[in-house]
């Protein structure tokens, strides 16, 4: 009687904790209206998947063209303004009576008012990058549909397009749009095209997991030879008329009709996105393979997206019995796809939970702690929160044939394991540094050709930086200048019927730390979308007549370069 009982309370609570984790969530509906004079579509929705993070908005479709009609939401005042060379580029965030932020980003210019006095802060505080987020709330009230800006390409944007974004204004998390009842037709279900077992009696990058495909929606029964298992998916969503493969909203795993754990893209600040590296099978993705999301948290990625009920979605196989394993996939519209399938382990008599990183325990880092290497020429050293899962440090030192190199090229483990949070490297020099040591820099080479350099710190005998990732690192000598290349001007021109000017500059490392332009002494304001070009429109600064225009640039080794042009407009 008593098991009966205790089996109808379980029941009870598995009952009561999915509907709590159900689509319902109290946000207003039809309160925000489409943001974009354009035909209703999205390029991306909230929670898909992106190198290093969520996608923490809506991609809405501006007809494939720049300069679209971007209006107010809803009621309320324009609180920040954000202009920078990648990110969001140039962004409104607009505050509502009803305690919600909505953001617009990528936009070309503002409207009028704003557009003027946005530049006018900009010179104010001699800086084209901006943060204006202290806007008086009585200075730039909106209405609902008013317009503010033209739809652009601007910032880290591959594409025109708005980027959107919901915020609730007290705490700044980001909320799901597509949960606040805009008319965008959905009535696809979400699509499985893997699923992933894991051994969790071994750290997730430390094991090959099994890799099944679905099949017409069906998996085949799995037997595995381990103690312990969790699983992950890899699904996309779309919605009507759009075949643009977007992410998933929600995951949950049972085991026997008992939910353990899942996922749910709803609430996520811009201090937890990096944790898409612990959502997702990294190793697997650095390597060449697809997205996959565990359905279970890691255990240095607790909460956040996740919601445990049993087990921390872990689930037992040591019982000998097959398990049926239900994966319930759902979108934000509540389109559901389902998978089922048994998984046993039929030897369990000859099953150890044998973790191999414990058998290999010499530079055995674990998740929660500091964790610290150390050779004579190189050591590392990770916080508490830099590690998702156990790993065995991995370490070799390599002679550089480098001109420019002040050291071996120290491989410290592998950039296909994820760094969560800055890790201090240290490398001590194989020559004497005294004539070069202001002109020293860290690069680390990551994955393919992409790499990264740093300016190095002397401390004592060491020279030291931080880092997000593991890799290859060596210390070199960079002496040699950025390079300035006018485009429109040119020493004693005439530049009366042109409109501006702009420059490229060019670094051998690609890191620059400083531009400046002055003319007549006096600071100029030139834009720096995505990077690449400082570009100057005229302005009523250029007035009539006879002018100089320095530009002085600076590399993260401090290396300058200064140019000088006089013109007449």
């Amino acid at each position: 009687m008593i098991k009966i009982i205790l089996s109808l309370i379980l029941v009870m609570v598995t009952h009561f904790l999915n509907a709590q984790y159900g689509n319902t969530k109290n946000y207003p509906q039809d309160y925000f209206m489409y943001p974009v004079k354009a035909a209703v579509g999205l390029n991306a929705n909230f929670g898909e998947l992106r190198p290093n993070h969520w996608h923490m908005g809506l991609d809405c479709k501006t007809d494939k063209r720049e300069n679209v009609d971007l209006v107010a939401a809803a009621d309320g005042y324009i609180a920040k303004i954000k202009v920078e060379p990648w990110g969001f580029g140039r962004a409104i965030y607009i505050n509502h009576p009803n305690g919600y932020t909505t953001l617009y980003a990528h936009c070309n210019d503002f409207y009028p008012e704003l557009e003027k006095w946005v530049k006018q802060e900009q010179y104010k505080r001699k800086s084209w990058k901006v943060f204006l987020d202290s806007i008086p709330a009585n200075l730039f009230p909106v209405k609902k549909g008013q317009f503010i800006a033209k739809s652009g390409n601007t910032g880290g944007s591959l594409g025109p397009h708005l980027h959107f974004e919901i915020r609730d204004t007290k705490s700044d998390k980001v909320l799901n749009p597509l949960l606040f009842g805009f008319n965008i037709a959905d009535n696809v279900k979400p699509v499985v095209t893997k699923v992933v077992v894991y051994d969790r009696c071994q750290s997730v990058f430390e094991q090959t997991p099994k890799i099944i495909n679905v099949s017409n929606g069906a998996v085949t029964p799995i037997n595995i030879k381990t103690e312990q298992v969790s699983f992950a998916i890899a699904a996309s969503d779309a919605v009507s008329g759009n075949p643009n493969p977007n992410g998933i909203y929600q995951a949950t795993v049972y085991d026997n009709g008992v939910a353990l754990c899942g996922f749910q893209m709803d609430s996520i600040s811009y201090d937890e996105t990096r944790f898409l590296n612990a959502q997702i099978d990294y190793k697997m993705k650095a390597n060449g393979g697809s997205y996959v999301q565990h359905i279970s948290a890691l255990p240095g990625y607790k909460n956040g997206v996740y919601k445990e009920f049993k087990n921390d979605g872990i689930i037992n196989l040591m019982d000998g019995k097959p398990h049926l394993i239900k994966i319930e996939v759902k979108d934000a519209a509540g389109n559901t796809t389902v998978l089922q399938f048994n998984i046993i382990n039929k030897d369990v008599a000859n099953t150890r939970c044998n973790d191999s990183i414990t058998a290999n325990a010499m530079h055995h880092f674990l998740p929660g702690t500091i964790n610290y290497f150390e050779k004579p020429n190189f050591k590392f050293k990770l916080d508490s929160i830099a590690l998702y899962d156990s790993i065995v440090f991995k370490y070799a030192a390599v002679p550089s044939k480098d001109a420019a190199a002040y050291s071996d090229l120290h491989i410290g483990h592998t950039a296909s394991v994820p760094v969560h949070s800055y890790s201090e490297v240290w490398i001590k020099p194989n020559k004497n540094t005294a004539a070069v040591a202001n002109r020293l820099i860290i690069k680390q080479f990551l994955q393919g050709k992409k790499f990264e350099v740093f300016k190095a710190t002397q401390q004592g005998e060491w020279f030291t930086a931080k880092t997000r990732n593991f890799g290859k690192f060596i210390l070199l000598h960079d002496n040699k200048p950025p390079v300035i290349t006018p485009v429109g001007i040119s020493n004693g021109a005439n530049l009366s019927k042109v409109k501006g000017f702009s420059f490229v500059i060019k670094d051998e490392y690609e890191e620059l730390k400083n531009f400046k332009a002055t003319l007549d002494g006096e600071w100029l304001l030139f834009s720096n979308d995505k990077g690449k070009i400082f570009k100057h429109v005229f302005d009523d600064k250029i007035t009539t007549g006879q002018h100089q225009l320095v530009i002085y640039v600076e590399d993260e080794a401090g290396n300058s370069t200064t140019q000088t042009y006089n013109f007449n407009r």
